[in-house]
């Protein structure tokens, strides 16, 4: 996970955790769980800006922006899906 991508899910984590006590940590879990879903199956979700995919967070208006690279997952980041998408499409 590249460390622009940490810096995202923390800040989501700690405004979720703002909202109400215990959100932020289903948040993380959704995280997980989308993790999870990327190891077992990488090339399985769908390109959609250059080598970039994009993994849904169920629960959240999050995605996880990812590209594989000589076989190793890259998480470039974790976005809202009202955020510009000029942003996760400069992540590299």
């Amino acid at each position: 996970m590249r460390p622009q991508a940490e810096l995202d899910i923390d800040e989501a984590y700690r405004w979720y955790e703002m909202q109400r006590d215990g959100l932020g940590d289903a948040f993380l879990q959704s995280v997980s769980d989308a993790l999870e879903r990327i190891k077992e199956n990488p090339d399985g979700y769908q390109l959609i800006d250059g080598q970039k995919r994009r993994v849904l967070l169920h629960g959240f208006p999050y995605s996880l922006f990812f590209t594989i690279v000589d076989e190793t997952v890259a998480v470039l980041g974790c976005f809202h899906a009202s955020r510009n998408p000029t942003v996760w499409k400069k992540r590299r």
